[in-house]
């Protein structure tokens, strides 16, 4: 009985990748193999036809003479070079696709860092240069990184034959993982260095300096690449991540792109208004108080709060008006007061329109 054609037995065209020839095998070995279709004589035709085809259209030099010979031209070397583990090698392949496994010794890229630096509203409005100190793992000097006892060296690990990864099976999959003993270097250290206990690396510190663009706030990150944990085998650094936190100011309090601070003035400033000299990030700045102005009033300052280091306008300075009562007041100070508080008996709403509502509120609440 002829051949089918491998690549009609795979489901793909003539033109096909390596990558998608790859992909029908494995859907195809899937439904076919015999571990999940036990005493089925034609599943286990239809795999083994489907693995023959993977074996040949995998390989370039075996598909270029199929392609131009057909069955005759790979009828010689056609017969299960792959071996029993066919179906376990493709996956184990896609599998290190994903997960990066294979032989030897692994290259792990050095952890990432994070820091928290603490800066004035000042600082971060403005920008500023900190400087930070930071614990680093660096080389051990006295066995040049290796984690043995000075005068000996690493030994190959038994476990995983000096290759740095094991293969796990479950079922038909078959997997490799790190070696779990040498954590994938390969090596076993049977002395440790009495500096490093075996690790390679010590702790030191470094002092670095952070460039902080203008307009930061809390929560937002500072990203210095390279500056974080040293990588094992060669591989590179992590990154620092410096995490600003912006502090409670004494007088302003930050809200996006604006600013807000409370004004205390005296019932007579509010009464007969006034001119106030308020404080700005950038300096003093006049803040007119018309007359009748009531506690908790705002006016806006344009263009006196922040601008965003994520760029946009310059926010504005909110000032909210806080009337503060008068205390410890004379003898004549009162007799002033209740003078003057004679004066606006009768006035109804005219002078306290507020207080006024408020009376016709109470009484409606009442009745």
């Amino acid at each position: 009985m002829a051949k089918e054609d491998f690549y009609d037995t795979l489901g793909v065209s003539r033109t096909a990748t390596e990558a998608e020839i790859k992909k029908a095998y494995r859907r195809m070995a899937m439904k076919y193999h015999p571990d999940r279709n036990p005493d089925n004589a034609d599943a286990e035709e239809h795999f083994k036809e489907a693995k023959e085809a993977y074996e040949i259209l995998s390989n370039s030099q075996k598909r270029a003479a199929y392609d131009q010979f057909g069955h005759a031209g790979v009828d010689q070397s056609a017969g299960g070079q792959r071996g029993a583990g066919g179906f376990s090698d493709v996956f184990g392949d896609v599998f290190n696709d994903i997960f990066g496994a294979g032989g030897g010794r692994q290259n792990f890229r050095g952890a990432d860092l994070r820091y928290h630096l603490d800066l004035s509203l000042e600082e971060a409005v403005a920008g500023t240069t900190a400087k930070i100190r930071i614990p680093v793992s660096v080389s051990c000097e006295t066995c040049d990184g290796s984690g043995a006892k000075k005068g000996t060296q690493p030994v190959m690990c038994t476990t995983c034959g000096g290759h740095g990864q094991v293969r796990m099976q479950q079922g038909f999959f078959s997997v490799q993982q790190p070696c779990p003993h040498c954590r994938g270097t390969g090596q076993m250290i049977k002395e440790a260095c009495g500096d490093c206990h075996g690790e390679g690396q010590i702790q030191e510190h470094k002092t670095l300096s952070v460039k902080v663009p203008a307009g930061v706030d809390t929560g937002d990150r500072i990203r210095l690449s390279g500056e974080g944990e040293a990588g094992s085998g060669g591989a590179g650094a992590g990154d620092l991540y410096v995490e600003v936190q912006v502090q409670r100011h004494d007088v302003f309090t930050r809200d996006g792109s604006n600013l807000y601070c409370d004004v205390p003035i005296s019932f007579v400033t509010a009464s007969l208004g006034g001119d106030l000299e308020v404080p700005t990030l950038s300096g003093k700045a006049s803040l007119k108080i018309p007359d009748g102005t009531q506690t908790g009033q705002q006016f806006r300052l344009r263009s006196k709060g922040v601008k965003s280091v994520r760029g946009g306008a310059v926010g504005d300075l909110m000032c909210r008006v806080i009337i503060e009562t008068p205390v410890k007041l004379s003898k004549k100070q009162k007799e002033l007061l209740q003078e003057f508080e004679t004066t606006l008996q009768g006035s109804g709403s005219k002078h306290s329109p507020k207080h006024s509502s408020w009376l016709d509120a109470v009484k409606k609440f009442f009745d």
